[in-house]
C-alpha cells in the first residue's frame, strides 16, 4: 500500500501515558541486547539514542554497558519529562542524560558518538533523510549504528491484522497509533535506497513480521 504519513511528534499527554505504560519489554530487550552484544569488549564511549521516548532503552543500555555514557534525544517535552522521572533513582542515572531536539539539528555535535541507535523513530519523520543525515553527522569514525523500525505491510487489512495480533489488549489510543505507524512506515527496500542515498554502507535485514533492522559499523 502507499505510505500514509502521520504526525511527526507523538507527545500528547494521553499518547505519552499510554506509550509509557505499554509492554514493549520484549522488543526493547531484544534491541538493547543486540546493541550490547555488538559493543561487547569495545572501549568506553558515548552512545546516543535518537527518538528515545520515555527512556526505557537508554536505561537498559546503561545497565548493559557500565563503561558507557548514554544520551537520549527526543523532540517531545512530555516524553522527556517521563524519561527523566523514570530515570530518577536508577543506579545508572549518573551516566544517562536526555536532550530535547528535533532532527535535523546542525547544532548537535559532529562525530561525537561511538554508537548511534534508534528504535521506531524513522516512520514519524516526514523526510527520512533527517535520520540518516543525523547518523552521518553524529557518528564518530568506526561508530556502531543500529536502527530498527516498522516494515509497512502490503495492505491496510494486513496492518489491522498486526494490530490485532500484537496490540489487542492495549488502550485504543495505542492501537490506533500502532495502525497509523504501520501505514506510515518505510519498507526494508525503501530503507536500502535511503541508506544508499546517504552514503551509508549498512546491512538491512527483516527481524520479525513487522520490523526491519539496520546495523553495522562506519568506516574507521
Amino acid at each position: 500500500m502507499k505510505r500514509i504519513p502521520e504526525p511527526e511528534l507523538m507527545d500528547s499527554q494521553d499518547q505519552v501515558e499510554a506509550y509509557a505504560a505499554a509492554d514493549f519489554a520484549d522488543g526493547n530487550r531484544a534491541f538493547s541486547e543486540r546493541v550490547a552484544e555488538a559493543l561487547a569488549g569495545a572501549a568506553a564511549g558515548t552512545l546516543i539514542d535518537l527518538g528515545c521516548g520515555p527512556g526505557d532503552i537508554c536505561r537498559r543500555l546503561a545497565a548493559a554497558l557500565p563503561a558507557w555514557s548514554i544520551e537520549g534525544l527526543d523532540a517531545g517535552p512530555n516524553m522527556l519529562e517521563t524519561a527523566e522521572r523514570d530515570t530518577v533513582g536508577s543506579p545508572h542515572a549518573d551516566r544517562i542524560r536526555y536532550r530535547l531536539a528535533r532532527l535535523p539539528d546542525p547544532s548537535l555535535a559532529s562525530s561525537a558518538y561511538q554508537a548511534v541507535v534508534s528504535n521506531s523513530l524513522l516512520h514519524h519523520l516526514p523526510d527520512p533523510s533527517a535520520l540518516w543525515q543525523a547518523v552521518v553527522q553524529l557518528a564518530a569514525p568506526g561508530a556502531y549504528v543500529q536502527v530498527m523500525d516498522l516494515d509497512r505491510p502490503d495492505t491496510p487489512t494486513a496492518a489491522r491484522s498486526l494490530v490485532e495480533a500484537y496490540a489487542r489488549d492495549e488502550p485504543e489510543v495505542l492501537r490506533e497509533d500502532f495502525f497509523n505507524s504501520l501505514c506510515a512506515a518505510w519498507t526494508a527496500e525503501e530503507v536500502r535506497d535511503q541508506l544508499a542515498q546517504a552514503g551509508l554502507a549498512l546491512a538491512v535485514e527483516r527481524v520479525s513480521d513487522r520490523h526491519w533492522l539496520v546495523h553495522g559499523r562506519l568506516p574507521a
